[in-house]
């Protein structure tokens, strides 16, 4: 709905029937949407002259030979090219990109941080974000960087895009509206939202302070893994899944457009809001998802499964079986295991480990990792439960546990993790965290038949 009085107000498309109010369901669907009646040309895509003088533009997100492309037809108010201007190069300190290795920070470790606090500051999207750590190259196309968020102002007329990466946001609390060329997506803790790789947006803030983690996926898109023998069901289903029905603005206003490209930020000035497109039809969109649909599936006889068992979302690599990057979900769920350690055992990882918890207490760590918090277990470095969480998995009475009020996740990457200065000497590091596992026992007993 249009509300003259408020000139950053998109004017929407109507809900289609059967869906959510505002949004489409599915995952990678081929979605169309039109905020004007008849805005979206019919049996064919570059018709010689669109409706009400639109443009039709293309957004590709994959080769043109891929064999699913992933692509978006746009009919806009201008062609995006009016978008784009003379530009000048600017500084996004606390944003880092891959490779970034600082010389005097070790990465070597297994490290946890406490939340990172709000200040007085007023920061939006862009001034707010603090790079945790970087991995692979965002000029090759591989790896990642993790980030945290905090926000205190929406960006008005400033808009942003990314050439390097798709980002998948995760908030913690406080909510927020990204408001895009393809649509709207309001955001809140337990749900994450995926804003493609080349899609012009803002960010506003609903309700503040806003913090939350995000992981910038310079690799192949997310996906939804395969479920192989778990068959067509459970963990996360493609209907709930939601991209945003067609919203524009045709707004005159001096604006500015942020562009991270290569690891670099620029800035180019134009004289109209970028968020122009009346219709739109395809498979290449943002979209966002409530964590509490997703459905677990675990060991219901004994032993704890692998971690992998409950992946949301993975980001492929040239290596079958090896992710660029895995988010993965730890929510509450049932432990029925029997005579099994039921925590997630001690191990050594080939992949590289980054948790983040949303709220709750993880099961491997009953102390110190916090809402909010960080940790990262590099790979080939050792890691597991403390002396609290194995002293009291080892006696439990193992009948159904209901493991509950618990929510953390994992960005899992095939590279190693970086850490950043700011991640090694500004965030709030818990310099004792090696030490939870310092008072583990020797129970080594020669006795046969001895447990």
């Amino acid at each position: 709905m249009n509300r003259p009085t408020d000139p950053h107000t998109l004017t929407q498309a109507a809900t289609p029937v059967g869906t959510t109010e505002g949004y489409m369901p599915g995952f990678g669907n081929d979605f169309e949407t039109e905020a004007l009646p008849g805005a979206l040309p019919q049996g064919m895509n570059s018709p010689q002259k669109c409706n009400y003088g639109l443009y039709g533009e293309q957004l590709s997100g994959t080769a043109f030979t891929a064999e699913r492309p992933e692509r978006t037809w746009c009919y806009r108010i201008r062609p995006s090219v009016k978008h784009s201007h003379r530009y000048e190069r600017i500084d996004l300190p606390y944003w880092k990109s891959a490779p970034h290795v600082v010389e005097d920070v070790t990465s070597l470790g297994q490290y946890r941080w406490d939340p990172v606090p709000h200040s007085e500051e007023k920061l939006t999207w862009l001034t707010g974000m603090r790079t945790m750590t970087t991995a692979g190259d965002v000029n090759t196309q591989v790896g990642m960087a993790s980030h945290i968020y905090l926000v205190t102002e929406s960006m008005v007329d400033d808009y942003f895009f990314s050439a390097d990466s798709e980002l998948l946001v995760v908030p913690q609390e406080g909510r927020l509206r990204f408001a895009t060329e393809l649509g709207i997506i309001d955001l809140e803790p337990k749900e994450i939202a995926i804003i493609p790789r080349g899609l012009v947006y803002r960010v506003e803030i609903l309700e503040g302070p806003a913090r939350g983690f995000v992981c910038e996926n310079y690799g192949q898109k997310f996906e939804l893994p395969g479920r192989g023998p778990i068959g067509a069901n459970c963990m996360a289903n493609p209907r709930d899944f939601k991209s945003p029905v067609a919203a524009f603005e045709d707004r005159e206003a001096p604006s500015t457009v942020t562009i991270k490209w290569c690891g670099q930020f620029h800035q180019t000035k134009i004289g109209h809001s970028p968020l122009d497109v009346v219709a739109w039809h395809g498979n290449y969109a943002p979209v966002k998802y409530d964590l509490r649909t997703y459905c677990p599936v675990g060991a219901i006889l004994f032993d704890h499964p692998d971690p992998s068992i409950f992946t949301v979302l993975t980001a492929p690599s040239g290596v079958p079986g090896t992710a660029n990057i895995d988010f993965v979900l730890f929510r509450e769920r049932w432990m029925v295991m029997e005579d099994t350690f039921r925590p997630p055992w001690y191990h050594k990882n080939i992949m590289s480990e980054l948790m983040g918890n949303i709220y709750g207490q993880y099961d491997a760590k009953p102390q110190g990792f916090v809402p909010g918090g960080m940790s990262l277990h590099n790979m080939m470095l050792p890691h597991g439960p403390d002396k609290e969480a194995f002293e009291k998995a080892s006696n439990a009475n193992l009948g159904p546990d209901k493991l509950d009020q618990t929510m953390s996740f994992m960005f899992e990457t095939r590279f190693p993790q970086h850490l950043t200065e700011f991640a090694g000497k500004e965030a709030p590091i818990q310099d004792d965290y090696i030490d939870c596992w310092e008072s583990l026992e020797k129970k080594f007993d020669g006795t046969p038949g001895k447990k």
